[in-house]
């Protein structure tokens, strides 16, 4: 839906962004600024500011900026039309509809809205009837508990043709919108699904009259029988669908909702409304294959996990994700169908990359899934495959190489021509040119330096047989560990500060921060995390501080967070030091070090510049 510039602009006037951001932010006025906690990470010293006046926010902390629509997408999950429609409505401004059409389509949602309501309160209270009493026994068996189970609104579906059906009629729901919103199916009519509304097979009729032909028609019955019910809530925590796990022996195992007015399958995330804001804090989100793997993952801490609906994940759903966090993790069953469906992942996405944004992949032990690697080896053993993710660009050279580097002239041409093919396939003229440069900079390494992995596998090697790419990517990676966690941790600094003192970076960028730490740490033992930032922005280091800590690795490192317990941020620290130590003496390591080099690491410096600089006032209406 279009809407005029006037329009937009009255919305802002009525709104008030002091106004909204101050329902979920303690904000305090100092001078023609509000000053608050930020709420896209966690911080003790304010850094977060509103202007009321340039129409924007910004943190000097994480480098959160936008508008009042930026900052209730941002918060809510919506879509910019969504956001328009929510704050215009508040502030009692009437939002111009396209056609009479789109008024009455409009008025049928907000209708289906109710009856998907309805639905799921029924659902929820057949799961404590005696006869969802079997369903509440296999949620329990996998773990649930009563407060996970309301949570995500888990219900029960009786196994029968018209029970659902019965009851909303009975609450004043008509029977053609229990069909619109595919809850019902009508065997003598294609209803919002299309043809898929009509099973290739009619079930059984049943003996009651329910089952009994109507005027020569079979009767309608509800669609969702005998299963284990999951609420798809909308971005804004509506519910618009649901899927069945069916109980016993049966197909098919898991059944959606048809597509109707409310609910596109290639538009929705499972579990999306409840995940966006850890997502935001955590500084990622994983996406994983089923129900049942988010909700595990939600009870073992990671409440930054999403789902797609039983298909691949679609272009639309990799926008949805982008909306929430720079680089996503998927994560795929370690076997060799997980390992096409991510190959697919990754191809259906290089059209769609921009800058600054991209999606990290990772597999997991072959034969477990999220839920059973929780269960039986804890949050820690996920946490790990998370941190082995590889980049969207490694998962590529992997699925054209098998990590073997190719040894003959029509080897190297073939695999160079398909790489290019990839590189091309990339709309975004700066991130098309990188994946080129580092195909090509892997490609003319000297052969047979890699160790040849199976498949794709994630698990990364950096040792003397990794590439020269590789050790200058770890190089900096390492060093950058290093510095987030001194600045999130600086009481560790008495322990460090001769390691520190030694280490040479590689960036030069990266170095002079590392000896502006030194100074700050060494005038004032006791200052706090949020003290290092504002000094060391305070001393021209604000734009350093921005890329470090955007860095989606630093951001979803749980080990490098100022909660983090000292017994884990040690080991991270001396695992990092002794990285550096070993690959100190590569060539192309040093060869970095010489101003006269180029490095790896400016191209990451310029593209999360090009990030900032989209963030900026103007980038988005």
């Amino acid at each position: 839906m279009a809407f005029s510039d006037q329009f937009l602009d009255e919305v802002r006037a009525r709104a008030g962004l002091a106004d909204v951001i101050g329902r979920r932010v303690r904000l305090q006025r100092k001078g023609r600024e509000h000053l608050g906690l930020c709420p896209f990470h966690k911080e003790r010293t304010p850094s977060f500011t509103v202007n009321e006046e340039k129409g924007f926010y910004h943190c000097f902390g994480c480098g959160a900026h936008g508008s009042v629509f930026d900052f209730v997408m941002e918060t809510e999950g919506l879509s910019f039309p969504e956001t328009v429609e929510k704050l215009a409505q508040e502030a009692g401004l009437e939002v111009p509809r396209d056609t009479p059409a789109e008024q009455e389509r409009q008025r049928q949602r907000q209708t289906l809205y109710d009856v998907a309501e309805k639905a799921a309160g029924f659902f929820e209270r057949q799961l404590r009837m005696p006869e969802g009493r079997r369903a509440l026994e296999y949620l329990k068996s996998r773990g649930l508990d009563d407060a996970a189970i309301a949570r995500f609104r888990l219900g029960f579906a009786p196994d029968s043709r018209g029970q659902l059906k019965a009851a909303l009629i009975k609450d004043g729901v008509p029977e053609g919108l229990l069909v619109a919103c595919g809850l019902v199916i009508r065997p003598e009519a294609r209803g919002p699904g299309g043809a898929g509304n009509t099973p290739a097979k009619a079930p059984e009729e049943g003996s009651g009259s329910d089952g009994e032909r109507q005027n020569g028609e079979r009767a309608s019955y509800d669609r969702f029988r005998g299963r284990v019910m999951f609420p798809i809530a909308d971005a804004r925590g509506r519910v618009i669908a649901f899927g069945g796990r069916i109980l016993g022996d049966g197909e098919p195992k898991y059944l959606n909702s048809p597509e109707t007015p409310l609910f596109k399958k290639g538009e929705v995330l499972y579990g999306l409304k409840l995940a966006g804001g850890p997502a935001r804090k955590a500084g990622t989100v994983i996406v994983t294959e089923g129900y049942m793997d988010v909700i595990a993952l939600h009870r073992a801490g990671f409440e930054h996990a999403v789902a797609p609906l039983g298909t691949a994940l679609t272009e639309e759903q990799m926008r949805l994700l982008w909306r929430v966090v720079p680089e996503p993790v998927l994560c795929f069953d370690g076997d060799a169908a997980g390992q096409m469906a991510a190959a697919r992942a990754a191809e259906r996405a290089l059209p769609l990359l921009k800058s600054g944004f991209g999606l990290r992949f990772a597999l997991l032990p072959e034969g477990d899934d999220p839920d059973t690697l929780v269960r039986s080896r804890g949050p820690d053993a996920m946490a790990a495959v998370v941190a082995r993710a590889v980049p969207l660009s490694e998962v590529l050279w992997r699925m054209q190489t098998g990590g073997r580097m190719p040894t003959t002239p029509e080897e190297r041409a073939g695999l160079q021509k398909r790489l290019k093919d990839y590189a091309r396939r990339i709309g975004d003229p700066t991130l098309r040119a990188h994946f080129a440069s580092q195909f090509n900079d892997r490609l003319w390494a000297a052969p047979g330096r890699q160790r040849r992995q199976r498949g794709w596998t994630p698990s990364m090697t950096l040792d003397d047989q990794a590439g020269p790419a590789a050790r200058v990517d770890a190089v900096v990676r390492a060093q950058r560990v290093l510095l987030a966690t001194l600045i999130n941790h600086p009481r560790m600094f008495d322990g460090v500060e001769e390691t520190l003192g030694k280490l040479s970076f590689a960036e030069a960028r990266l170095d002079q921060l590392r000896q502006e730490l030194i100074s700050v740490l060494l005038k004032d033992a006791d200052i706090e995390t949020e003290g290092v930032k504002r000094v060391l922005r305070e001393r021209g280091f604000a734009e350093s501080l921005e890329v470090l800590f955007r860095d989606p690795l630093i951001r979803a490192n749980r080990v490098i967070k100022s909660d983090a317990p000292a017994e884990k941020v040690e080991p991270l620290w001396q695992e990092n030091v002794a990285l550096l130590k070993h690959l100190e003496s590569a060539p192309e390591v040093a060869r970095i070090k010489d101003p006269a080099g180029t490095a790896i690491s400016d191209q990451d410096w310029e593209q999360w510049k090009a990030l900032i600089a989209e963030t900026m006032p103007g980038h988005r209406e």
